[in-house]
């Protein structure tokens, strides 16, 4: 069994937009380097200064170098019927694989991480970045950063892993479609056998404990693993590899409770990587207030965290369209109502009395909560004892929970109300669940 071990120096962190600046291929039998293959690559793009000061390469070093597309097949004809091999193995093989396939080769190795590998094979030690590991495995390790002297010290580094490897970590790793091969290189695989494969919502963390992105699935475990099962050379992709230390998850008894708790959790933590959901929350409101001569008058404003809206609208559009309903409706003035600035409005109130134009106002709010409606959306729980629960209440999400007693807690809202979990509503969820009420009414309790 022969293995390729690879190193490359880069313009950025992720394939798709960035190019190769070094590439080093060791060719390993295991035990010693049977051949070695260096080259410096013209990236074809301005080399970042943070990054030519890592490195040490700049745009002079690499203007008379080949192009990628000129080294491809040697590069191919080293890699192809081999083991690749790298520390932090699906980086190097992400860049590797795309500039290849850009090239007219199509790339499909088993994969080895020495960074994973370490860990199993060599336990206990402080760090396992690969300065850290040659530094505490007294390996020779000349040239940081440059890819001739990390791919040889990562070679090193596999043949003390091999002579080590008493407990069969390198077969087991390359048996079949071994998780191993693309799970991120500081996650255990134990984060990634407790996963359910129910509904439910998990979480990737970083290094300091913070929550990277938040995703739902109908099938936790299988849609984990979906995140790692390839090798796209898009940005997310390998930020999820680098990043992601740990995964958690909490379950939930359908699909759509997993949707409900992803949008709560997403705003409640903002995890950098979710972005899908922002512009879902709610912008505006539908406020009435007090003015100084005693009326009582509407306005479509954005929304204020002091003040509670009667009603939201993701659009000051959709906030203006409700409140002409309303003015048609119970006879308001446009200018109380901040649709118009005009004096002369001809609506035809008596702005004199502030009392008989507040009880038009009255009533418009006890029309609009009275047709708000309040109901228990009832479903299977997460086992058979008992019920899930989303309660709708005025016309807002107010919260989701799990019923054991069903009978009794549907007897009042007030008796609901304890069983369930608050969560903080928006237009986008609640729209999801006033549709699946309407597509299945037979699951609706009124209160």
């Amino acid at each position: 069994m022969l293995y390729a071990v690879v190193d490359i120096e880069t313009t950025g962190s992720y394939a798709a937009a960035n190019g190769i600046t070094e590439i080093a291929i060791v060719i390993h039998d295991g035990n010693k380097v049977l051949h070695f293959y260096e080259s410096l690559v013209n990236p074809q793009v301005p080399i970042p200064y943070f990054i030519q000061r890592l490195t040490g390469i700049d745009d002079g070093m690499v203007q008379n170098a080949p192009v990628f597309s000129e080294i491809a097949a040697q590069v191919y004809e080293l890699l192809q019927d081999k083991i690749f091999v790298a520390h932090n193995v699906n980086f190097d093989y992400s860049f590797v694989k795309h500039h290849l396939q850009a090239a007219g080769y199509d790339l499909d190795t088993k994969k080895l991480c020495t960074v994973r590998l370490s860990r199993k094979v060599i336990p206990g030690l402080n760090g396992y970045s690969l300065g850290k590991l040659t530094q505490q495995l007294n390996i020779n390790h000349a040239n940081h950063h440059r890819a001739g002297g990390d791919a040889l010290a990562t070679a090193d580094l596999l043949a003390m892993i091999t002579a080590r490897d008493k407990g069969g970590a390198i077969a087991s790793m390359l048996k079949g479609r071994n998780c191993e091969q693309y799970l991120p290189p500081h996650l255990p695989v134990a984060e990634l056998e407790k996963l359910p494969s129910s509904a439910g919502v998990y979480y990737f963390y970083n290094a300091a404990g913070k929550a990277i992105y938040i995703g739902k699935a109908l099938n936790i475990r299988k849609r984990v693993k979906s995140h790692f099962s390839n090798n796209k050379p898009n940005k997310q992709k390998q930020d999820f590899l680098r990043e992601t230390y740990r995964i958690s998850y909490k379950e939930c008894a359908t699909e759509l409770m997993a949707h409900i708790l992803e949008s709560a959790e997403i705003r409640k933590l903002w995890p950098i990587h979710n972005r899908s959901q922002r512009g879902y929350l709610a912008r505006f409101g539908l406020f009435a207030y007090e003015d100084m001569q005693g009326f009582m008058r509407f306005a479509v404003e954005k929304i204020r965290r002091t003040v509670k809206p009667i009603y939201t609208f993701n659009t000051i559009t959709e906030g203006h369209f409700m409140l002409r309903e309303l003015i048609e409706q119970f006879g308001l003035c446009t200018r109380l109502c901040n649709i118009t600035t005009h004096p002369e409005c001809g609506c035809g109130n008596d702005h004199i009395d502030a009392t008989a134009y507040n009880q038009k106002t009255e009533a418009a709010i006890l029309w609009i909560r009275n047709n708000l409606p309040t109901f228990a959306l009832i479903d299977k729980g997460i086992d058979d004892n008992e019920h899930s629960c989303i309660l709708v209440k005025d016309g807002n999400l107010y919260g989701m929970g799990y019923l054991n007693d069903k009978q009794k807690q549907l007897q009042s809202i007030d008796a609901l109300l304890a069983s369930i979990e608050p969560l903080q509503d928006n237009d986008y969820i609640r729209n999801l669940v006033l549709r699946h009420a309407t597509e299945y009414p037979e699951k609706c309790v009124l209160f």
